[in-house]
Parts: C-alpha cells; sequence; structure tokens
C-alpha cells in the first residue's frame, strides 16, 4: 500500500501543519479549558473523549475530541441530531464544532493531517476493499470538502427511519469514499488551504455551508 502512495497530489507541509496545529492549541486553550469545565459540570465522567480510529496504511492510532455524550451509554457508532446520549452542553460542542479542538494533538503528532479523509473506527473500516486501501493511502484529516458539505451529517441520519447504522455503512459511507477519493486525485497544498479556509467560513457562518442533500451530486 505505501508504495501508491504518490498516486495522490501532496497536501500541505508538514512543517506548515505542525506550527498551526501548535499555534492553534496555544491559542484556543482557553476555550478548550471553558469546555472541558462546562463538561465537567453538566455530566459525570472526563471532560475528554478518547477513541481508536484507523489511520495512514490501516495503523491505529487514538483520536482525541471534547466529550458530547453521556460515559458508558452503549449504542452505535453513528450519532444522529436527536441521539439521547448527546449531553446539552455536548450538543452546543457538536453543533459548533468546539468538540474538534483536540484534534490538532493528532495533527501535532502526526497521526492525522488538517485536510483529508474522515477517520473511521475499525468496525465500519474494510482493508481489503479496493476503496479504502486508496483512501487509506494518506493520512485522514480534521476537515476536507467531503466533510464540508456533510456538515449536517447528523440532520440526515436524523430523518432516516429505521437502522441509521445500517443505513451509514450501505449509502453514506461508500458516497464519502467516492468523494475522498475524487478529491485526493486532484489535491495540492493550495486545495488543500482552500479547504481550510472554507472550514473557517463554514464554522463562523454555519448558514453558508451546503446542505446534506447536495452531496449525492458531489459524489457522482
Amino acid at each position: 500500500m505505501k508504495s501508491a502512495d504518490r498516486v495522490f497530489g501532496s497536501g500541505l507541509p508538514r512543517s506548515f501543519e505542525v506550527v498551526a496545529s501548535l499555534t492553534g492549541l496555544v491559542v484556543l486553550f482557553p476555550l478548550m479549558a471553558i469546555s472541558g469545565a462546562m463538561i465537567i459540570l453538566t455530566s459525570r465522567g472526563g471532560f475528554m473523549f478518547r477513541q481508536k480510529r484507523v489511520g495512514r496504511h490501516g495503523e491505529m492510532f487514538v483520536l482525541y475530541k471534547l466529550r458530547t455524550m453521556r460515559v458508558a451509554n452503549l449504542g452505535p457508532f453513528v450519532t444522529s441530531k436527536d441521539d439521547a446520549r448527546i449531553t446539552r452542553v455536548g450538543r452546543f460542542l457538536r453543533q459548533t464544532k468546539l468538540d474538534e479542538l483536540p484534534t490538532l494533538w493528532n495533527v501535532l503528532k502526526g497521526d492525522m493531517a488538517l485536510v483529508g479523509p474522515r477517520p473511521e473506527v475499525s468496525r465500519y473500516v474494510k482493508l481489503e476493499d479496493s476503496m479504502w486501501q486508496a483512501v487509506l493511502r494518506v493520512k485522514p484529516g480534521i476537515t476536507d470538502p467531503v466533510t464540508l458539505q456533510l456538515r449536517n451529517e447528523e440532520d440526515l441520519l436524523a430523518q432516516v427511519k429505521g437502522d441509521r447504522e445500517a443505513y451509514y455503512v450501505s449509502e453514506l459511507l461508500p458516497l464519502k469514499l467516492k468523494g475522498y477519493v475524487a478529491y485526493l486525485k486532484g489535491r495540492s497544498w493550495r486545495t488543500d488551504l482552500r479547504v481550510l479556509s472554507q472550514t473557517v467560513a463554514a464554522v463562523l457562518n454555519p448558514n453558508h455551508t451546503k446542505s446534506s442533500a447536495d452531496f449525492a451530486d458531489y459524489a457522482e
């Protein structure tokens, strides 16, 4: 798998990602600290969420996020907007994407990139599948064009009647993989920088983000 890395274009330089992630962690630390305190004060458990995800070349790593759900409340790995496991503070953190701030540590460590396909749990990854093999040639990222267009993914899942996890695996995830590969084929540091700027704009002004309904057209 590693010999095929050059199939896709290079993204942002590692030196840029180190500086950007370190700066982000320092500047945003007060916001993370306040968010962490609110989590601890309003629900039982710690403020940090840790979960093993599949990274580049299929290697596992620990993803860090702010906890948005109740501790030891078992359920599907996919989350919809109306999921009862989400805490009140957690709902706000998910809507504003503040829960993603600790993933900058993953970027600093080298587990993730700023821009790249979102990492999945091993339950959903099929290493023998050619689409997955292509996606796993690169580091997973915090954001990418697919993630931007699926910013309202939890709203979409909330509309699904029946088994939402099955819908995610059979319908939504294959479209995501197609979108990832389509982006990576034309990827460059310029396209990654554009995605970063669009992500910041989407966080600051969510009303300008494309709806999930537009995603199927993008992925085809």
